[in-house]
């Protein structure tokens, strides 16, 4: 039982990689020559490498929440733990710029600690992902607001923003280089890594797979959802330190990060019921939602079509699931 639920959740051979090529790629690319075509000057270095700094933060959110999605759950509390970040840190900063240097592991620290409440109160208390992780997102959305007053206090100083905002200049052949896309590549190999090449990862995708096989199979499954929670809340809070470095404080800073981490992920072709997804693809499905609000902006549509957008392509994954589950009969 166990050599089995590990054997089909483990990541498949080169040649059915290439074989099954993830058609997120391709819708990608088209979009960036629908980009291109509407706007010529995007396909300047400055124009896609500040296209690339707007994908980092929704990129690494879906990477995160592709670890819950992954064990059959939802992480509602991403965008809540995204605004506690940006007004959590103009308040213990405090107009104090060496105070950074502790803040962002307390920060981390935090986001650690809300991913361990969600992860519990899933395993051992049973409760629906969805219902649990929407009460903390309720619970901690709260929170920042009582904590705030309501209006965030104080700024975030440059070595706060640094990893949201500055770019390194010069760079041969793209001019610029902006930090975010740095932070990005380091926490998608990071995950990437843990995912696709760890004991944990094929552990996660067997329990997603088949939560019972793998349970009786002998895997620690509690301790390997609640990591995954936890997973998910400190990209949160890394998907935080660069929104706010990007745009400042705001008390809407994380609102809809959630919704837009889980439709990331859907277009990278995870699958809800859980058991089955990757990083890259996520990270592409990351880029193709970036891409599909530019390109909405461009055509002038007004930017509620995004919530449509975003909807259509959840009900869809869905039903997609659901007709599969029923075919598959698992």
């Amino acid at each position: 039982m166990s050599n089995e639920a590990l054997t089909r959740a483990a990541p498949p051979s080169r040649l059915r990689r290439i074989l099954g090529f993830n058609p997120i790629y391709a819708v990608l690319v088209l979009l960036v020559i629908l980009i291109a075509l509407r706007n010529p000057a995007f396909l300047e270095p400055t124009g896609y490498m500040n296209f690339l700094k707007r994908v980092a933060p929704i990129a690494i959110a879906a990477s995160g929440q592709l670890f819950v999605i992954v064990a059959g759950g939802f992480d509602l509390s991403m965008g809540a733990v995204v605004t506690f970040t940006v007004i959590g840190a103009s308040m213990l900063i405090a107009n104090n710029a060496d105070a950074v240097y502790w803040v962002i592991p307390l920060l981390f620290a935090i986001g650690a600690l809300v991913g361990l409440i969600n992860g519990l109160v899933v395993v051992y208390l049973r409760v629906p992902s969805l219902i649990a992780t929407l009460g903390m997102m309720i619970t901690l959305g709260g929170a920042t607001l009582f904590w705030s007053g309501g209006a965030p206090k104080g700024y975030l100083p440059d070595s706060f923003r640094f990893f949201g905002r500055y770019n390194v200049p010069n760079v041969p052949g793209i001019a610029i280089l902006p930090i975010s896309l740095i932070v990005l590549a380091g926490m998608v190999a990071l995950l990437w890594w843990l995912l696709h090449h760890t004991n944990y990862g094929r552990l996660l995708l067997a329990i997603g797979d088949n939560p019972r096989a793998a349970q009786l199979a002998g895997i620690p499954v509690e301790r390997v959802r609640i990591l995954a929670f936890v997973i998910s809340s400190l990209s949160a809070v890394t998907t935080g330190i660069l929104v706010g470095g990007f745009s400042g404080v705001s008390p809407d800073a994380g609102a809809g990060y959630e919704l837009q981490a889980i439709t990331a992920a859907v277009l990278g072709g995870a699958q809800l019921l859980g058991g089955r997804g990757s990083i890259p693809a996520t990270v592409a499905g990351g880029a193709t939602l970036a891409a599909i609000f530019t390109l909405l902006n461009f055509l002038g549509l007004p930017n509620p079509v995004r919530s449509v957008v975003q909807g259509l392509i959840l009900i869809g994954a869905v039903a997609l699931a659901m007709y599969r589950r029923k075919r598959t009969g698992q």
